[in-house]
């Protein structure tokens, strides 16, 4: 009977300990972000752009294997390139017929015009539309 008892008191400690940790990490996270959603996201502006409905992206991307699989490989090949930005290395490209367009900020028009080779070099390729745009430092 003892035991029972320690075993209650043990587990309504740890409740009690769990549950004002718990609220003062909600209180925290809640404070996090509500602090962070008064700064913009450094791409807020560009996000107005996606909203047109002629822009293409990423959920727009074929799902045909041969478009795929050319997205894949020219994703492949940008991220191999160590001489690249990392924004560079994370534009979006969307694929959808052969024809490939290119969006989002590089570091220099040389990373652009890069991209753009590396796309075009890919079998299956019929067009590449570079819509990447040099970010300003």
């Amino acid at each position: 009977m003892r035991n029972i008892c320690r075993r209650c008191i043990c587990i309504s400690a740890a409740f009690v300990l769990l549950g004002s940790y718990s609220s003062r990490g909600f209180a925290a996270d809640h404070a996090a972000s509500s602090s962070a959603a008064q700064v913009p996201a450094d791409n807020t502006g560009k996000n107005v752009r996606d909203r047109d409905e002629n822009a293409l992206t990423a959920d727009q991307q074929s799902n045909n294997e041969g478009d795929v699989d050319i997205t894949r490989e020219i994703r492949r090949q940008i991220v191999q390139d160590k001489s690249l930005s990392t924004s560079a290395h994370n534009v979006k490209i969307v694929t959808i017929d052969g024809v490939v367009t290119l969006r989002g900020p590089v570091a220099s028009s040389q990373e652009k015009a890069v991209i753009a080779e590396t796309a075009k070099k890919v079998t299956g390729v019929n067009k590449v539309d570079n819509r990447l745009e040099v970010a300003k430092h």
